[in-house]
């Protein structure tokens, strides 16, 4: 059996779309008459996107996630989060924020480390993802590796360089079931010099290109699998700080 199911998927139209949904939340009454803004940052941990949205106050956009706009000097900027994790949702969440009319993308949430060397509060930023989850399958061939947006990876790069950290940038292997990541794989990703193992980048490359539009992943690690033994440290310091600066950083890239 292979994934998708149905042989020669690729070559067929969707029965309906995001477009869709959006146009039934318009029809219904249920979506603001605010215009979208450029960029949207998604983050699947509370507590950088509280960081960044301020006081308490409801979501100004309901799009399957709730979502806040964020504004400093004129800019705008979305923050979706509190959607829950792993490719389906951030797929979803990235198909409706396309077609309300977002264009740039910033994924942004934790990882395991794959390489010794990691620890906790390390960013990656990332240039690559394993395809390793089934939601990509259903959008494209078959292939080891999904790309993200060279331009905005580079910027979210610079500008965490610029707070002065000092984030790495390389592979990142995405799996849609974390209790079955095992020895064998670890160790082979490790060999290939695959630096994290998280749950959604690879759907989102894929998506973010079928769609025509630009994402880029800032991933920091909360746990590590580099000495074949689970590590769990994601209420560390170091972890929440970097969640922080990750997001300040990002937001100053998308508000550009």
């Amino acid at each position: 059996m292979t994934v998708p199911n149905f042989a020669g998927k690729h070559a067929h139209d969707a029965l309906f779309s995001a477009q869709d949904f959006i146009a039934y939340l318009r029809e219904s009454g249920s979506l603001p008459d605010l215009p979208p803004p450029d960029a949207a940052l998604l983050f699947y941990q509370p507590e950088p996107a509280a960081h960044l949205i301020g006081e308490r106050r409801p979501p100004d956009v309901r799009l399957f996630a709730p979502v806040h706009i964020v504004q400093r000097e004129g800019a705008r900027a979305a923050v979706a989060s509190g959607f829950g994790v792993g490719a389906p949702v951030a797929a979803l969440v990235l198909e409706h924020l396309v077609a309300w009319g977002v264009r740039r993308f910033f994924s942004l949430g934790i990882a395991g480390g794959l390489q010794p060397a990691a620890g906790p509060g390390d960013v990656i930023v990332c240039s690559g993802a394993i395809r390793d989850e089934g939601v990509s399958h259903h959008y494209v061939e078959p292939a080891r590796t999904a790309r993200p947006s060279q331009r905005l990876s580079e910027s979210l790069l610079e500008g965490l360089q610029e707070r002065g950290m000092s984030p790495r940038l390389g592979e990142t292997w995405t799996i849609d079931a974390p209790y079955r990541e095992t020895v064998a794989e670890a160790r082979h990703y490790q060999r290939e010099g695959v630096l994290t193992v998280e749950m959604e980048c690879a759907a989102l490359f894929t998506v973010a290109e079928q769609r025509g539009v630009e994402v880029a992943a800032g991933l920091v690690v909360s746990d590590t699998l580099g000495e074949e033994r689970w590590t769990p440290r994601f209420f560390d310091p170091a972890v929440q700080e970097s969640l922080r600066r990750l997001a300040d950083a990002a937001l100053a890239c998308a508000l550009c």
